[in-house]
C-alpha cells in the first residue's frame, strides 16, 4: 500500500518546532527589551551631571543646572539640553537635598491631583496646559515672574496664589499650595523638562522661538 504524502502545513511535529523556535526567540528578545529599558529609565547620578553625561532621566541635581529645548536635525525630534550650573532658589542643592525636594514636589503634585486638569508625561487630563516642559515655557518671563525676581520664585507665587495671577482663559483654583510645597513642585517641574522625552511634546522647542522672535506662545 503507497504511503500518504501529508503537507508540511499538516505536520503536528513541524508546529511543535515552529512554536518552541519562536517561544524561544520571544523569550530572549523581551529579556534584551527589558534589561535595554531598564537601561533607559535608570535615573543618572550627580557625576553623570558633573562629567557631562547625557542620561534619558537625569539626576534630582538637574535642578542645579540651566535646561534649555532646542531641536535635533540627527533625531528629528527636539531634545533637552543641559548648560552650566545656575542657583535654584539662591543655593546649589546636595544630591540628598535635591532628591528630597523633588520627592515633596512628586507627592504633593499626587496629593494636589494635578493630573485632574494637566497632562504630566502624556498622562491626565487637557483641561488645563501640559506641565511635561511648563518650566521652559517663556511666558513665565513675559509675566514678569509675578513681581519675583527668578523664574522659580515666580512660578511658586504662582501655585501658592494662583487666583491672583489669571494667567490664562481657564483659572487655576487656589489649592492650598505651602510655600514649601510650591517649592517641592517648581523643582519636580524643572526635572520634568529635563527628562528626554524623545519630542514629547512634539513642537515646542519651534514655539518657544517663534515666541523669542515677538509671535505668540500657543503650546
Amino acid at each position: 500500500m503507497a504511503r500518504e504524502n501529508l503537507s508540511v502545513w499538516t505536520s503536528i511535529s513541524f508546529w511543535r518546532r515552529s512554536a518552541a523556535w519562536v517561544t524561544g526567540f520571544a523569550t530572549i528578545l523581551l529579556i534584551w527589551l527589558t534589561f535595554d529599558t531598564m537601561g533607559q529609565i535608570s535615573m543618572g547620578t550627580d557625576t553623570d551631571l558633573q562629567k557631562r553625561i547625557t542620561r534619558r532621566i537625569p539626576a534630582p541635581t538637574v535642578i542645579n543646572y540651566h535646561i534649555d529645548y532646542k531641536m535635533s536635525e540627527k533625531r528629528g525630534h527636539e531634545v533637552p539640553i543641559i548648560g552650566k550650573e545656575e542657583p535654584f532658589f539662591g543655593k546649589q542643592w546636595t544630591p540628598k537635598e535635591a532628591a528630597a525636594l523633588l520627592h515633596l514636589g512628586k507627592l504633593t503634585s499626587q496629593a494636589k491631583n494635578c493630573m485632574n486638569c494637566h497632562t504630566l508625561l502624556g498622562n491626565g487630563a487637557y483641561y488645563a496646559p501640559d506641565l511635561t516642559k511648563a518650566w521652559l515655557d517663556p511666558n513665565w518671563k513675559a509675566l514678569g515672574y509675578f513681581g519675583k525676581k527668578t523664574k522659580e520664585e515666580g512660578i511658586a507665587e504662582f501655585l501658592q496664589h494662583p487666583e491672583k495671577y489669571a494667567s490664562h482663559n481657564r483659572k487655576m483654583p487656589n489649592l492650598g499650595i505651602t510655600a514649601e510645597e510650591a517649592k517641592g513642585l517648581v523643582a519636580f517641574l524643572k526635572h520634568m523638562s529635563s527628562i528626554d522625552t524623545n519630542g514629547f511634546p512634539r513642537g515646542f522647542s519651534k514655539t518657544v522661538d517663534q515666541f523669542k522672535a515677538g509671535g505668540t506662545y500657543a503650546h
